[in-house]
């Protein structure tokens, strides 16, 4: 990539930087926040953490190449330096900007969708990215918290992630401009949103799934999560203007925090429901097998996911993709054709008499959606819900609580296990949550168990179903870990499973309290 002058990048801040220094310093490597990221020609960012300062490691930096530096502390604080300083307001903050100046504003050559909400920001992104692969004959890229998809090639994006990195992003912009990609999908985190990994991100059209309970652990309020989410909205405002490309907000009109984000400027608000009017209103669903069929604006669709849930997911990418001028039979072909979202009410099929599924389902709302749609899997023929779920450690407490509840009010039998205790203790995460459900009504070693170790929570959940029965695993989906302690460890919900199924319990994790 041919270097920038230091300036390009100065000039893609808000106002209110300081340089020391030269600002015709060529920058030949990206903006990076560690810097063990470091490449020699590189800008650093120092940012103050919550247990360490990355001040402290400017040295380090520029002896590992750095063409410039960017920090908050005042210049005489940290001189004398040997290469350009730039001290601004916020360091995280400035981090998106940066990156995008050094890649050359890469959102500003794309037609970009944000997708934002608690939950179905995934479902939502990938029905939309299959029907616009279609409809641009491949040239539409995909970064979600599962990977990021440019052209042919899947990259995994991490283990507990949300949105990546701001230099991730627009690095991968970056990549799907250069390999001639015209549309990209990207999925907004109400963290990624606060944090500013997002900032620069030219955005064309919002799309909002839902607004729940989630993350006040986080954002310590409702009113502050929901407004992490707005500043998405907030964006369209700001936002580079591409020819015959207008600024489109799309809302969920049944969910009650709608009205919230339609005060939001934008060029077209455009809404979806089932249960409302709306410009795109769903009706007539009907549940086979393995498939939902439903109208849409009149139109007729097949949609290969189960669960209401899954037809309003599909509602937000059709009303997308119509405001984008696609036809009806090219919505029709995409839906009918996504694929399988992996941790997304997968399918676990090895043979046996029952149906079993993992998904993500990791908040109230969530998980009594998956436990509907596990209800209409198992029929009315005496089929019983099994669910396996658990609540994670160090993140929102309140919700505990509220799991419990849904997983006592829709299943039949509810197991209630490890899901990243991270370093609170097991035992009284799972307590919090087996109080909860016998004040709802749930009976201990009858209606719901507790079994901390999660692979044998599986086995038995396994060796209590039979023909007709949904054996689901909530909580865990795609990912690939587990943390107790400080540790990452192996664990995918996926295989265990499966070795459920088998006859076997999976070990990769360690003991209860371990």
């Amino acid at each position: 990539m041919t270097p920038i002058p230091l300036a390009d990048l100065i000039t893609a801040l808000p106002a209110g930087s300081t340089l020391t220094g030269d600002p015709a310093t060529p920058i030949s490597a990206p903006v990076v926040e560690s810097d063990a990221d470091l490449l020699p020609g590189g800008v650093f960012v120092a940012r103050r953490g919550l247990t360490t300062d990355g001040h402290t490691f400017i040295g380090r930096a520029i002896a590992r190449g750095a063409a410039a530096i960017v920090g908050e502390r005042p210049f005489v604080e940290v001189a004398p330096l040997p290469v350009p300083y730039l001290q601004v307001a916020d360091s995280t903050a400035a981090v998106g900007y940066l990156a995008a100046g050094y890649h050359r504003h890469p959102s500003r050559r794309l037609t970009v969708i944000g997708v934002t909400g608690t939950d179905g920001k995934t479902t939502t992104s990938t029905i939309l990215h299959t029907i616009l692969q279609r409809a641009t004959g491949g040239k539409t890229g995909l970064i979600s918290t599962v990977s990021a998809v440019i052209g042919d090639e899947t990259l995994d994006t991490g283990l507990h992630v949300t949105t990546p990195s701001a230099p991730l992003i627009q690095a991968l912009l970056a990549r799907m401009v250069a390999a001639g990609l015209t549309h990209v999908i990207l999925e907004m985190t109400s963290h990624g949103l606060a944090q500013g990994r997002l900032n620069s991100v030219d955005i064309d059209i919002a799309v909002l799934t839902n607004l729940t309970h989630e993350h006040l652990d986080y954002h310590g309020s409702f009113d502050a999560y929901r407004a992490a989410k707005g500043r998405m909205f907030a964006m369209l405002s700001i936002a580079a203007r591409k020819p015959n490309m207008p600024k489109i907000a799309i809302l969920n009109a049944d969910d009650a925090n709608a009205e919230y984000f339609a005060a939001f400027p934008a060029d077209r608000h455009l809404t979806y429901a089932l249960d409302r009017p709306a410009d795109v209103r769903g009706t007539d669903i009907v549940h086979r097998p393995g498939y939902t069929q439903f109208r849409a604006a009149g139109d007729l669709f097949h949609l290969p996911l189960v669960g209401v849930y899954n037809v309003r997911n599909a509602l937000a990418a059709i009303t997308a993709a119509r405001a984008l001028g696609i036809d009806t039979e090219t919505l029709q072909a995409g839906i009918v054709n996504v694929p399988v979202i992996p941790g997304r009410m997968e399918r676990i099929d090895d043979g046996q008499a029952y149906t079993a599924l993992v998904d993500f389902a990791h908040t109230p709302n969530a998980l009594e959606n998956a436990l509907r749609a596990a209800r209409d899997l198992a029929g009315t023929d005496g089929g019983k819900v099994i669910v396996i779920f658990g609540s994670a450690g160090l993140r929102d407490r309140d919700k505990r609580a509220l799991m419990a509840r849904a997983a006592i009010q829709f299943a039949d039998l509810a197991i209630i296990t490890a899901e990243d205790p991270r370093t609170e203790s097991l035992a009284d995460i799972l307590a919090t949550m087996s109080a909860a459900a016998e004040a709802a009504g749930g009976v201990e070693g009858q209606t719901f168990h507790r079994i901390p170790d999660r692979g044998a929570a599986l086995f038995y959940a396994c060796s209590r179903a039979r023909v007709g029965d949904v054996v689901i695993a909530c909580g865990k989906g795609h990912e690939q870990s587990m943390c107790f302690g400080t540790i990452e460890y192996a664990w995918d919900d996926r295989a265990a499973l499966r070795a459920a199924i088998s006859g076997l319990v999976l070990s990769t994790l360690p003991t209860a309290e371990g």
